[in-house]
Formats: structure tokens, sequence, C-alpha cells
């Protein structure tokens, strides 16, 4: 008897070999996969939810001040930059209302490279999950977009007692610059971040290079310096075309634009703010850009996502 049940299961494994390989579950294609991703998070919105909580709680856990420690950077950067960029080298003396300046680019930095930081390291931090049980990964790194984007609510908060303190409300010419820049800034970095933190698992110098580009990528922002330094100094030529086409320079030059009263009411002529041509138009390509990276970029996590638990 035993030896015809080794038998019998010797001739199925036989068989079971010769069969062709049946796919098992969805294999939607390169366009359509993106709305079946999104179907799928849509479906996990509250396990989003739950992830944007515990990154916030992770943040502050046992802290006294709490959120309070969200504003500690970005005031004591403005602080560092107001005295020395401002005072020591004179940066204030032709820019108005230099600290609002100041304050309006480092909310909207701050914002991208929290989204960044974030995403890039989003799918190993939570490595135990992902071997673990099923959920749509890209969750992870919009984890780290909602943890952003409340954070960055609580600087605006700041920014407006600024502008009801100092008497300095924007002028609503160029109001609705501010939503159009700060939706480009969020699919952008979240198209970054995505497709960075798939990268992260197989190429773990990723983070490494972020850091190295971040610092690079602040200092060829208008985040502490006028565009107008740049504009004198370039005079709109080829070079200055490029660096308006990285779209963090953009996106905080509308913001600029948008809340910065003084930057547009100065009528001393030494103090005149440039601003680049066509700014709506360009943030508006830019925003239609981001999207499609976005797009790609989900795509690429949705290519490599299938061997995170054996690279983890």
């Amino acid at each position: 008897m035993q030896n015809q049940a080794a038998e019998s299961a010797e001739n199925r494994i036989a068989r079971l070999s010769t069969e062709p390989f049946v796919s098992v579950g969805s294999n939607p294609g390169f366009f359509s996969g993106t709305r079946a991703s999104i179907v799928d998070i849509w479906k996990h919105r509250e396990l989003l939810g739950l992830l944007v909580r515990r990154e916030l709680r992770a943040k502050y856990k046992d802290s006294r001040l709490g959120i309070v420690w969200s504003l500690a950077r970005p005031l004591a950067q403005l602080l560092i930059y107001y005295f020395a960029i401002g005072q020591v080298l004179g940066a204030a003396r032709s820019t108005p209302d230099f600290a609002i300046f100041v304050f309006i680019g480092l909310t909207m930095w701050a914002l991208f490279t929290d989204i960044l930081n974030s995403g890039v390291g989003s799918i190993i931090s939570n490595s135990g999950l992902v071997k673990k049980v099923y959920l749509p990964r890209e969750i992870f790194p919009l984890a780290g977009v909602g943890s952003a984007l409340f954070n960055f609510g609580v600087q605006v908060v700041i920014l407006v007692i600024a502008f009801i303190a100092l008497g300095a409300p924007p002028i609503p010419d160029h109001l609705l610059l501010a939503p159009l820049a700060l939706i480009t800034l969020i699919v952008f970095a979240t198209a970054i971040g995505l497709a960075l933190a798939a990268l992260n698992v197989y190429l773990r110098d990723i983070q490494h290079f972020v850091e190295l580009a971040l610092t690079i990528l602040f200092w060829a922002s208008p985040i502490v310096y006028p565009f107008k330094f740049v504009h004198d100094k370039l005079q709109g030529n080829w070079l200055e075309q490029i660096y308006l086409n990285n779209p963090i320079t953009l996106c905080i030059v509308s913001m600029q634009r948008a809340l910065w009263r003084a930057g547009s009411v100065e009528t001393d002529p030494k103090l005149i703010q440039h601003w680049p041509e066509n700014l709506e138009l360009r943030l508006l390509i830019t925003l239609g850009i981001s999207v499609v990276l976005l797009w790609l970029a989900q795509r690429l996590f949705a290519r490599l996502q299938g061997s995170f638990a054996q690279e983890l």
C-alpha cells in the first residue's frame, strides 16, 4: 500500500510538472494598472489614515512640546538666515519684509523635504508589514505625504499670524498662484518620493544621494535670496531659463509672488523685485509634467514592488 501511494504521488507530481503555468489574480497592463492601483489604495484609505496618525505619533512620542517641534527647525533656520544672510551679508537691505520672504521659502522647502525624506525610507522602515501582510505598498510613501502636510499646515498658521502682526497681508491679484504652487509641489515631490522609495529597496545608497542632492537644491532655489539677484546676474539668458526649469524654484517663486506683499507693492525703485515672465503658464506646464511623472513613478513602483519582501 505504501509503495502504491508513493507511486501515485510521483505520478501526480510528474503530471503537474507538465501542466502550463496559470496566472492567479489580476495582472493589469501598463496603462490599466494605474486605475487598479488607485482603486486598491482607496479600499485601504482607512489604513492610510492610521499610518498617517502613526507617523505623527511616532514623531512626537514622549515629547512634552508635541507639534511645537515641527516649528523648531524652520524657526531656527529663519533666525540663522535672517541674521547671516539678511543682516551680515546685507540681503535684507534690498529685500523688504525679509523675514516673511524667507519664511515662505522655508515653509515650502520643508514640505518638499519632508515628503521626499519620509518617502525614500518608507518601504524599508515598514519592512515588517511589507513581508507579512498584503496591502498596496504605495500607502507607505503616501502616509509620509499626509504627515508632511500636517506639519505644513502648522507652519502656515504661524505664517498667517506673521502677516497679521506685521500688517502685510497678501495681495488678492496673485493669490491664486498659492494653491497652484502648493498642488504642483505636492505632486512633484510625491512622484520623486514614490520612485525613490522603490529604488531604495534595491540600492540603499539612494538615501545618501538624496541628502547630497537636497543640500545642492536648497541653494539652487530662491529661499534665502530673492529671484531678483539671479536675474540681475544672468539677465534672462539660457542659464536663467535652466534655473527656472527647476520645479522647486518655480513653486517657491510662485508662492512668494502670491503671499509676499512687499515684493509686489514696493515703490522704491531700488527695492522693486523681478518676477519671471508668464509665471502662471510656467506653473501650469510644470503641474502637467509633474502629473505625468507621478504616473510614471507609480508604474515603476508597481514593477519593482513584487520583490520587495525578498530584498528586505
